[in-house]
């Protein structure tokens, strides 16, 4: 039998960790989107949350009034891109997941770089209690230091001093120098990278994995590497840039799955053969690195994993569990298919 106190309407974390069956610990853990959790206890404490109606509730700040029991997620990118590559919605799973299992509501904004003033109005204005940034380039670092409320990154952030910011992020470096090591074992020796936006943590430390890969058989050729926006056509494009510049380049890095189809696409129309002629290698692991022809060899990063283990730190941070910033990184792994 479950005995819940009712002197206070709202279930609390100890009534959700009694009717799951499990410590408050646990139901803690299950909630801030923690990974080193069994899929029948987070289904557990899932159904629990839903049964009692349970709302999270953070600690209350010194002046500060109503909480709302709502967080933003706040995209740093315009409509079309995040409507068009499948990482935002990967990461969107993992964050809602987390979320709607500690009965919080999300609104998500989309923030491209002419819409920041009214974007941080909105946050300003006692709506949210927390917000999540995804995708943060560098014109966003003076909004995420002042930001007049709780705010976690998925992805080191760009900003003066990271460890000031709480975020979690992938080993995107480690990933990448991995990739072209493999590259390097296969006897390819003109290894080019398209490299993402220089203004993103991930196009640079995806460009200082390759760098640190190539510098144990010869120096960094500026020659063979271009940038893109991870986008396709960007991979596309610096695809032929990298060919006018080195025909006899053997290898492609790409800083990401999408714009390593577009790198793909270039390959084909001027006639190289993949494998053969040029070895290509993604990063991302997205769905569609299984359907290219041949299919990407590419690096795994938890996306979903990412994005729930975010949202689980927002949650930290909200409810006075977390005090001081944190910096998470995630794992990666180099997935080998048959275009590399």
């Amino acid at each position: 039998m479950t005995v819940l106190d009712l002197s206070d309407p709202r279930p609390t974390l100890a009534d959700v960790a009694r009717v799951a069956g499990v410590s408050s610990a646990t139901a803690s853990r299950v909630l801030n989107g923690f990974p080193q959790v069994r899929a029948e206890t987070r289904r557990q404490v899932e159904q629990a949350v839903r049964s009692l109606g349970y709302v999270r509730q953070r600690a209350a700040r010194a002046g500060e009034g109503q909480r709302t029991g709502t967080v933003a997620v706040v995209m740093c990118e315009d409509g079309l891109r995040l409507f068009s590559d499948p990482f935002f919605g990967r990461i969107m799973g993992g964050i809602n997941r987390v979320f709607t299992a500690a009965g919080v509501q999300v609104v998500v904004l989309m923030m491209p770089s002419a819409g920041q003033a009214a974007t941080f109005r909105y946050l300003g204005g006692g709506h949210v209690d927390g917000a999540l940034f995804v995708s943060t380039h560098a014109r966003y670092t003076t909004a995420l230091s002042h930001a007049d409320l709780p705010v976690v990154s998925a992805g080191r952030p760009m900003v003066p001093d990271p460890a000031q910011c709480t975020y979690v992020d992938v080993d995107n470096r480690g990933g990448a120098e991995a990739a072209v090591r493999h590259l390097l074992a296969a006897g390819r020796r003109r290894i080019a990278t398209v490299a993402g936006p220089k203004d993103m943590a991930p196009g640079r430390d995806r460009l200082a994995g390759y760098a640190a890969a190539i510098s144990g058989s010869a120096l960094v050729d500026p020659g063979l590497v271009a940038h893109g926006d991870f986008g396709q056509a960007s991979g596309e494009h610096a695809t032929r840039q990298l060919l006018d510049r080195r025909p006899d380049l053997d290898a492609v890095f790409a800083a990401s799955d999408v714009m390593a189809v577009g790198v793909l696409r270039a390959l084909r129309r001027t006639g190289r053969r993949v494998p053969d002629d040029v070895a290509v290698i993604g990063f991302d692991n997205a769905p569609v690195s299984r359907r290219t022809d041949p299919p990407l060899t590419t690096v795994s990063q938890p996306v979903e994993a990412l994005g729930a283990r975010a949202a689980g730190e927002l949650l930290a941070v909200l409810d006075g569990t977390v005090r001081q910033p944190r910096r998470v990184v995630l794992g990666t792994s180099l997935v080998v298919r048959a275009s590399a």
